[in-house]
């Protein structure tokens, strides 16, 4: 073992230190399961015994995992030379649901003390994730009634239907919570949106942990750690607003570098180009201003540089305009402009039915920008949540953003964050007649209730899969009115392909086979995905499962393969990639109309028949931009 010591005390204070160290004994199990399997997978449970003494062993080993009701597996009994190492293996199924499986593997002498023991965790996943399929959240005063069906092609004896009873709105969002916590992309954007939707204080610490890793050399942010990316305002100007307003504390020494970062954009003093060249420079400047007016960073001198024309911009950089008036009371005609900006909100408002809409929609997607209608609904709620004349609305304006909803959550994980603090700042503001008594949900003969004098933040009511289409019953009795969240899940298999803006064609050829006619453990194969983009995108996420128990090559780690990659070919290289034991994923800053290709190469290191998820590129922030490919069932010999 090599072992390394970093040491960081402050500016000019740096060092490593480095010393190794060797290790060992008699006798040795290691493992070679695989480190991430799949629901219904078929692989082999491989462990290596080594001998490392001076003398010859006759061992038993035996292996058991967690998902075991028995003893195990059936001891196996090898003959081991002085230093000789031998494979023994037992053929498993991952046929157990969960998160992770335990194996426990144990090798004795047995004629001597040689002796070991190990224990091994394996991520568990399903090749067909349950998802949320349809959700409805409704505030129960009333009773309430819903039809439901499980989905035709759906997979019985998975999912079902759960009910989500909470006191308070922002404790009911079970959509939101479910979207977030399954969401996989990794981006800083992202993982600050899931910090703040899902109040977790670890992804949070996880954030600032890794932050500073993400400032670029003028102190704005970088969606990834990579050393040729720019950081960018509209990035930087979101973490500082959404973490004031979700009331998480950033470093000062961060925030001062963030807040000079922006000032010299608007300033012009650096400049960052919109992706697709659009005339969006006044719209960045207004949300760096918005940031920086938090923080009362704001003066007259700052404004020079934007030309103040809110009839003409889109509803997002009209509430930015609203933020800095509100904050910013030294701003020359602010009584003036403040009421224009109020205005301009008010008459863009629109309510079909329950649902918040804006007239101008169309023009108000600025996915470019990581701007959404659903975000521009919930900050709007933020925006007039204390203010006096708009105090009748509030509860109008609430429910029409949560009518945006769709599957249970907003579009965007941006959305999501805002929805979160919204409906916070809301419960605390219009929720404070505490829920008394129970609430009572029925599906068919099976009932459930929620008992709100134990129940306190409420719970949730899980009833599954009924066999043919019934009706769930919703009712409460006592003060109060709890909110509930009515979700379908489901896990359904894609049987075609699905192209909404983008198509995917996939080939695995070989580069080293044993046996031309089958994949064989160690064979060497190249993945090949094509994608014609039907138009023009920024942030584009590519995610391609892999068998159990292969490796993506290329890392640059140990036991990886330079030779093995040459060749590789890519047409619109990614910012950013992730080789992970579950998927290649790349993400891409702009993707032009028109095709485009990646590359990469993989080793397949265990035996067994392995279930593979649908292979899917999707715009990350005009979510309705996407391409998914369904992919087969692949078997690996010795």
């Amino acid at each position: 073992f090599s072992i390394v010591a970093v040491a960081n005390a402050g500016t000019g204070l740096f060092g490593t230190g480095r010393t190794s160290i060797r290790t060992t004994q008699d006798l040795m199990v290691l493992s070679g399961l695989p480190p991430l399997v799949r629901q219904g997978d078929r692989f082999t449970a491989l462990f290596t015994v080594r001998n490392a003494s001076s003398r010859d062993m006759s061992v038993s080993v035996t292996a058991k995992p967690s998902w075991s009701d028995g003893a195990g597996f059936e001891p196996v009994s090898l003959k081991l030379a002085a230093g000789e190492a031998k494979d023994v293996s037992w053929p498993a199924e991952m046929s157990a649901g969960g998160e992770s499986a335990t194996w426990e593997a144990q090798v004795k002498e047995e004629n001597g003390e040689g002796a070991d023991r190990i224990k091994v965790s394996q991520k568990v996943i399903a090749a067909v994730p349950v998802r949320v399929y349809q959700a409805t959240i409704t505030q129960l005063d009333n009773a309430f009634d819903l039809e439901v069906k499980r989905p035709d092609d759906a997979v019985k004896g998975r999912g079902g239907i759960n009910v989500v009873m909470r006191p308070r709105l922002t404790e009911g969002l079970g959509g939101v919570v479910q979207y977030m916590k399954n969401y996989p992309y990794t981006c800083m954007e992202q993982q600050v949106s899931r910090a703040i939707s899902l109040k977790d204080d670890a992804l949070w610490n996880q954030v600032l942990t890794v932050l500073p890793a993400h400032l670029d050399k003028n102190g704005l942010v970088k969606y990834f750690p990579s050393p040729w990316l720019e950081g960018n305002p509209m990035l930087t100007a979101y973490i500082l607003t959404i973490s004031k307003e979700a009331r998480r504390d950033l470093p000062e020494d961060l925030v001062k570098e963030m807040e000079t970062g922006l000032v010299a954009f608007i300033e012009g003093k650096i400049r960052r180009e919109s992706t697709l060249r659009m005339a969006d420079l006044s719209i960045q400047k207004l949300a760096a201003l918005e940031a920086l007016s938090q923080r009362n960073k704001i003066d007259a001198k700052l404004l020079a540089s934007v030309a103040v024309e809110p009839n003409l911009w889109p509803t997002s950089a009209v509430l930015d305009w609203l933020n800095i008036l509100k904050r910013s009371e030294q701003l020359p005609d602010r009584a003036k402009r403040l009421k224009e900006a109020e205005q301009i909100i008010r008459t863009r408002l629109n309510f079909q039915g329950t649902t918040m809409n804006f007239s101008t929609e169309q023009s108000d997607r600025l996915w470019w920008l990581m701007v959404s209608t659903d975000t521009n609904a919930l900050r709007t709620l933020l925006a007039f949540m204390d203010d006096k004349a708009w105090q009748e609305d509030i509860p109008r304006l609430a429910r029409g953003a949560v009518a945006r909803q769709s599957h249970g959550s907003w579009e965007t994980t941006i959305a999501n964050a805002w929805g979160v603090v919204a409906m916070t700042g809301f419960s605390k503001k219009f929720e404070a007649t505490p829920v008394t008594g129970s609430s009572r949900a029925q599906m068919g003969d099976a009932a459930k209730a929620v008992d709100w004098s134990t129940d306190k933040k409420g719970k949730t009511l899980s009833f599954p899969w009924p066999d043919s289409a019934t009706k769930i019953s919703l009712k409460h009795a006592g003060g109060g009115k709890p909110w509930a969240t009515v979700m379908s899940l489901a896990a359904i298999p894609l049987k075609e392909p699905l192209f909404s803006g983008y198509h995917i064609k996939k080939t695995v050829t070989a580069v080293e086979q044993r046996d031309k006619n089958r994949w064989s453990r160690g064979d060497v194969a190249r993945v090949r995905l094509e994608i014609d983009a039907q138009s023009d995108m920024t942030w584009v996420a590519l995610n391609d499962p892999i068998p159990s128990g292969t490796t993506i090559l290329g890392s640059g780690l140990g036991r990886d393969s330079a030779i093995m990659t040459e060749g590789e070919r890519n047409r619109g290289w990614p910012v950013f990639d992730e080789r992970s034991f579950e998927s290649y994923r790349a993400y891409y800053d702009y993707i032009p109309k028109g095709k485009f290709m990646v590359e990469y190469t993989i080793r397949f290191n265990n035996e067994g028949t392995f279930y593979l998820p649908s292979t899917r590129v999707e715009a990350l922030y005009a979510p309705e931009m996407f391409g998914e490919n369904p992919n087969h069932t692949l078997s690996v010999g010795k």
